[in-house]
């Protein structure tokens, strides 16, 4: 009997998996529009903390399109403050009080009663591995301080 070769999938990186998850589809546009998917496909490695779908919907009605209509501003400052440097699994995330975005500003770590909370937004999923970082989900479209 001979061996049947098997060949693992290579593991795709942070924008490849982000576009492949239907979560994500706000998300993958505007990191699109900000001319992000470059960077974030590049070698890293980088945390990423992505709002889903419903994250979005949460903010004022016609916030999105707005952002999207001047993408290299607001939009990117916004987006940079959900990528951090560095693969950081959870266990790494919830020893943090603070963590520095690429954009230089602090996020703010709170972990209570097994809930982890990322300058507001709760962590409901974590450690999607990618070959570039990782991607934690998030509740929430997180604000840097102006």
């Amino acid at each position: 009997m001979t061996p049947v070769a098997t060949t693992v999938p290579e593991m795709k990186d942070i924008v490849q998996t982000a576009v492949a998850d239907a979560r994500f589809t706000t998300l993958v546009a505007a990191v699109q529009a900000a001319n992000l998917t470059p960077t974030l496909s590049g070698p890293g490695p980088f945390t990423v903390f992505a709002p889903t779908e419903d994250a979005f919907a949460k903010l004022p009605e016609g916030t999105v399109a707005n952002l999207l209509k001047e993408p290299q501003g607001d939009l990117t400052q916004i987006l940079l403050y959900h990528v951090v440097s560095g693969k950081l699994m959870a266990a790494d995330v919830v020893k943090q009080t603070n963590l520095t975005t690429v954009g230089g500003k602090q996020l703010t770590i709170t972990v209570e009663n097994e809930t982890v909370m990322v300058d507001g937004a709760k962590v409901v999923k974590t450690d999607i591995e990618t070959k570039n970082g990782v991607i934690h989900v998030i509740d929430a479209v997180m604000i840097p301080p102006a």
